[in-house]
């Protein structure tokens, strides 16, 4: 992509994902009666996918880059499943599982360009989301394979993810994730300040404060 002095950043992008994740996470936990909270943080997931494939098609090293996104995945898990069940739960795995199935699957993309090869990784990598219940399962491995399989197509692939989103989970809250093209159509192709590991600590971290004050 054509980088641009104006618009914005890759780092602006992440906090706009970050603080509409923190006010999905407060009404999903603390005010639940409040629709209005989720729906603001639907925006929130397609952003991280859409610099997930940008970070797969920039990074030096995709071995650390997923290592990095698994490790976190466990780090996060506990207050995962304290912040929203209060105990720890195996039925369901918090998004880092999903975004870092989504890496690997776009790595093996990258190496094996045979169709019917990458047609098997796709299917394997959305039975994966789905066997193990990571947060958006197969839908969230659907909205990074459309910023991936069209990410030369600034405008086409933001309709497409947006349709993909409103086809797979319904007309329902999730349907407003749609919403995150907007922002997403103003990347000017930078990535901007680098504050890498603030942004992967936000995740577990807020969710354990979310879970103290539920306690106290």
């Amino acid at each position: 992509m054509e980088k641009s002095q104006i618009g914005i950043s890759g780092f602006a992008l992440k906090w706009i994902a970050i603080i509409t994740m923190g006010i999905d996470h407060i009404g999903a936990v603390l005010y639940p009666q409040y629709i209005i909270l989720r729906i603001i943080g639907r925006i929130s997931f397609p952003i991280f996918c859409f610099l997930l494939v940008e970070g797969v098609l920039h990074t030096h090293n995709i071995r650390k880059y997923i290592k990095r996104l698994f490790l976190f995945a466990l780090i996060s898990e506990l207050p995962f499943d304290l912040a929203f069940y209060g105990k720890i739960m195996l039925q369901h795995q918090n998004v880092f599982f999903t975004l870092c199935a989504g890496v690997i699957m776009l790595a093996v993309l990258e190496y094996r360009r045979n169709n019917i090869d990458s047609l098997l990784v796709v299917i394997g990598t959305i039975l994966l989301t789905e066997t193990v219940a990571s947060d958006y399962g197969a839908g969230g491995i659907l909205i990074i394979l459309c910023f991936y399989v069209l990410y030369r197509k600034h405008f086409l692939k933001q309709a497409a993810f947006a349709g993909v989103n409103l086809l797979y989970y319904g007309t329902g809250v999730q349907a407003y994730a749609g919403l995150a093209a907007v922002p997403l159509l103003f990347y000017n192709g930078k990535q901007g300040r680098s504050m890498k590991y603030f942004f992967y600590l936000f995740y577990p971290v807020h969710l354990l404060i979310l879970y103290l004050i539920i306690r106290l």
